[in-house]
Protein backbone atom coordinates (compact mmCIF):
# COMPACT_ATOMS: atom_id res chain seq x y z
CA UNK A 1 0.00 0.00 0.00
CA UNK A 2 0.96 3.46 -1.01
CA UNK A 3 0.20 5.89 1.66
CA UNK A 4 -1.48 9.23 -0.67
CA UNK A 5 -2.38 12.54 0.68
CA UNK A 6 -5.42 13.90 -0.79
CA UNK A 7 -4.93 16.79 -3.70
CA UNK A 8 -6.94 19.28 -1.87
CA UNK A 9 -8.30 20.76 -4.79
CA UNK A 10 -9.37 24.20 -4.33
CA UNK A 11 -12.89 25.00 -2.10
CA UNK A 12 -15.68 26.45 -4.82
CA UNK A 13 -14.87 23.47 -7.88
CA UNK A 14 -17.99 22.61 -8.99
CA UNK A 15 -18.80 19.07 -8.62
CA UNK A 16 -18.33 16.48 -11.58
CA UNK A 17 -21.16 14.95 -12.83
CA UNK A 18 -21.56 10.91 -13.07
CA UNK A 19 -23.82 8.72 -13.83
CA UNK A 20 -22.65 5.09 -12.59
CA UNK A 21 -23.36 1.56 -11.69
CA UNK A 22 -24.80 0.34 -8.48
CA UNK A 23 -23.23 -2.39 -8.72
CA UNK A 24 -25.85 -3.75 -5.54
CA UNK A 25 -29.08 -2.45 -7.56
CA UNK A 26 -27.91 -3.24 -10.94
CA UNK A 27 -28.75 0.33 -11.75
CA UNK A 28 -26.96 3.47 -12.35
CA UNK A 29 -27.53 6.55 -10.12
CA UNK A 30 -26.32 10.24 -10.87
CA UNK A 31 -24.82 12.57 -8.98
CA UNK A 32 -28.83 14.42 -9.08
CA UNK A 33 -30.19 11.33 -8.26
CA UNK A 34 -27.86 11.74 -4.60
CA UNK A 35 -27.78 15.06 -3.92
CA UNK A 36 -30.30 16.29 -1.58
CA UNK A 37 -31.28 20.12 -1.18
CA UNK A 38 -28.17 21.27 1.06
CA UNK A 39 -25.59 18.93 -0.87
CA UNK A 40 -23.86 16.18 -1.16
CA UNK A 41 -21.37 14.31 -0.15
CA UNK A 42 -18.95 12.23 -2.57
CA UNK A 43 -16.18 9.19 -1.15
CA UNK A 44 -13.84 7.57 -3.04
CA UNK A 45 -13.25 4.21 -1.33
CA UNK A 46 -12.58 0.93 -1.94
CA UNK A 47 -12.67 -2.11 -0.74
CA UNK A 48 -9.61 -3.85 0.17
CA UNK A 49 -7.76 -0.50 1.53
CA UNK A 50 -6.71 -0.95 4.79
CA UNK A 51 -7.32 2.96 5.73
CA UNK A 52 -10.82 2.47 4.48
CA UNK A 53 -11.30 -0.68 6.56
CA UNK A 54 -10.24 0.88 9.42
CA UNK A 55 -13.06 3.95 9.26
CA UNK A 56 -15.58 1.14 7.90
CA UNK A 57 -17.52 0.92 11.22
CA UNK A 58 -17.84 4.60 11.73
CA UNK A 59 -18.61 5.19 8.70
CA UNK A 60 -21.47 3.35 8.27
CA UNK A 61 -22.34 5.23 11.94
CA UNK A 62 -21.85 8.47 10.02
CA UNK A 63 -24.05 7.30 7.47
CA UNK A 64 -27.02 6.49 9.84
CA UNK A 65 -26.71 9.75 11.80
CA UNK A 66 -26.66 11.69 8.67
CA UNK A 67 -28.98 9.13 6.39
CA UNK A 68 -32.44 11.58 7.26
CA UNK A 69 -30.00 14.81 6.96
CA UNK A 70 -30.81 17.22 3.43
CA UNK A 71 -26.85 15.84 2.29
CA UNK A 72 -26.84 13.27 -0.04
CA UNK A 73 -23.52 10.72 0.63
CA UNK A 74 -22.45 8.48 -2.00
CA UNK A 75 -19.10 6.09 -2.56
CA UNK A 76 -17.42 5.34 -5.72
CA UNK A 77 -14.40 2.78 -6.26
CA UNK A 78 -12.41 3.96 -8.95
CA UNK A 79 -9.82 1.26 -8.64
CA UNK A 80 -8.36 -1.16 -11.06
CA UNK A 81 -10.57 -4.76 -10.83
CA UNK A 82 -8.29 -6.55 -13.03
CA UNK A 83 -5.63 -6.34 -10.46
CA UNK A 84 -7.29 -5.68 -7.48
CA UNK A 85 -9.87 -8.50 -7.46
CA UNK A 86 -11.09 -7.45 -3.93
CA UNK A 87 -12.93 -4.40 -5.56
CA UNK A 88 -14.40 -6.09 -7.83
CA UNK A 89 -18.03 -5.07 -8.16
CA UNK A 90 -19.98 -8.21 -7.31
CA UNK A 91 -17.63 -7.65 -3.88
CA UNK A 92 -18.75 -4.15 -3.55
CA UNK A 93 -22.48 -5.49 -3.31
CA UNK A 94 -21.91 -7.05 -0.54
CA UNK A 95 -20.69 -4.29 2.01
CA UNK A 96 -23.34 -2.70 3.03
CA UNK A 97 -22.99 1.11 3.93
CA UNK A 98 -26.30 2.77 4.57
CA UNK A 99 -25.82 5.20 0.98
CA UNK A 100 -25.21 3.95 -2.79
CA UNK A 101 -21.64 2.59 -3.45
CA UNK A 102 -21.01 3.51 -7.05
CA UNK A 103 -18.18 1.42 -10.16
CA UNK A 104 -16.38 4.03 -12.02
CA UNK A 105 -14.91 1.72 -14.21
CA UNK A 106 -13.20 3.58 -16.68
CA UNK A 107 -11.96 6.09 -14.02
CA UNK A 108 -13.04 9.06 -15.25
CA UNK A 109 -14.83 9.98 -12.60
CA UNK A 110 -11.99 9.65 -10.35
CA UNK A 111 -9.91 11.74 -12.87
CA UNK A 112 -12.32 14.44 -12.80
CA UNK A 113 -12.52 14.97 -9.02
CA UNK A 114 -8.80 14.85 -9.18
CA UNK A 115 -9.23 11.97 -6.35
CA UNK A 116 -6.07 10.66 -5.49
CA UNK A 117 -6.75 7.93 -2.11
CA UNK A 118 -9.46 6.09 -0.80
CA UNK A 119 -10.98 7.20 1.62
CA UNK A 120 -11.17 10.73 0.18
CA UNK A 121 -14.09 12.94 1.55
CA UNK A 122 -15.48 15.59 -0.91
CA UNK A 123 -18.69 17.84 0.47
CA UNK A 124 -20.73 19.78 -1.71
CA UNK A 125 -23.20 22.75 -1.24
CA UNK A 126 -26.44 22.72 -2.65
CA UNK A 127 -25.31 24.82 -6.06
CA UNK A 128 -22.70 21.76 -6.26
CA UNK A 129 -19.89 23.97 -4.67
CA UNK A 130 -16.77 22.47 -2.86
CA UNK A 131 -17.14 22.87 0.61
CA UNK A 132 -15.08 20.78 2.34
CA UNK A 133 -12.04 17.95 1.10
CA UNK A 134 -9.98 16.32 3.13
CA UNK A 135 -9.83 13.71 6.09
CA UNK A 136 -12.56 11.68 8.15
CA UNK A 137 -10.47 12.40 11.59
CA UNK A 138 -6.99 12.18 12.88
CA UNK A 139 -7.35 8.69 12.99
CA UNK A 140 -5.20 6.38 11.20
CA UNK A 141 -4.42 2.75 11.33
CA UNK A 142 -1.96 1.65 14.13
CA UNK A 143 -2.03 5.15 15.83
CA UNK A 144 -4.52 4.26 18.38
CA UNK A 145 -6.83 7.45 17.84
CA UNK A 146 -10.17 6.74 17.95
CA UNK A 147 -12.62 6.89 14.88
CA UNK A 148 -15.19 9.54 15.23
CA UNK A 149 -14.94 11.11 11.80
CA UNK A 150 -14.83 14.66 13.74
CA UNK A 151 -13.29 16.36 10.73
CA UNK A 152 -15.93 15.63 8.20
CA UNK A 153 -18.76 15.97 10.96
CA UNK A 154 -17.93 19.53 12.24
CA UNK A 155 -18.39 20.28 8.19
CA UNK A 156 -21.34 18.56 7.41
CA UNK A 157 -22.91 20.11 10.48
CA UNK A 158 -21.78 23.66 9.83
CA UNK A 159 -23.50 23.23 5.94
CA UNK A 160 -26.69 21.72 7.32
CA UNK A 161 -26.71 24.90 9.96
CA UNK A 162 -25.89 27.72 7.33
CA UNK A 163 -22.96 28.71 9.16
CA UNK A 164 -19.65 28.97 7.62
CA UNK A 165 -16.68 26.00 7.07
CA UNK A 166 -13.72 26.48 8.32
CA UNK A 167 -11.29 26.74 5.26
CA UNK A 168 -8.49 25.19 7.04
CA UNK A 169 -8.27 21.34 6.37
CA UNK A 170 -6.84 18.46 7.19
CA UNK A 171 -6.01 16.23 3.99
CA UNK A 172 -7.25 12.50 3.30
CA UNK A 173 -4.97 10.01 4.04
CA UNK A 174 -4.82 6.55 1.99
CA UNK A 175 -3.74 4.12 -0.65
CA UNK A 176 -3.27 5.38 -3.64
CA UNK A 177 -6.18 4.81 -6.28
CA UNK A 178 -5.28 1.79 -8.32
CA UNK A 179 -5.03 3.28 -11.46
CA UNK A 180 -5.45 1.19 -15.07
CA UNK A 181 -2.20 0.75 -17.20
CA UNK A 182 -2.13 3.15 -20.11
Amino acid sequence: MALTASTMIPLGEKAADFNLLDPASGSMISLSAVKKSRGVLVIFMCNHCPYVKHILPALREFAQDYRNSDIGIVGISSNDVDNYPDDAPELMAKLALGFPYLYDESQAIAKAYDAVCTPEFYLYDGDLKLVYRGQFDDSRPGNDMPVTGSDLRAAMDALLAGTAIPTEQKPGMGCNIKWKAP
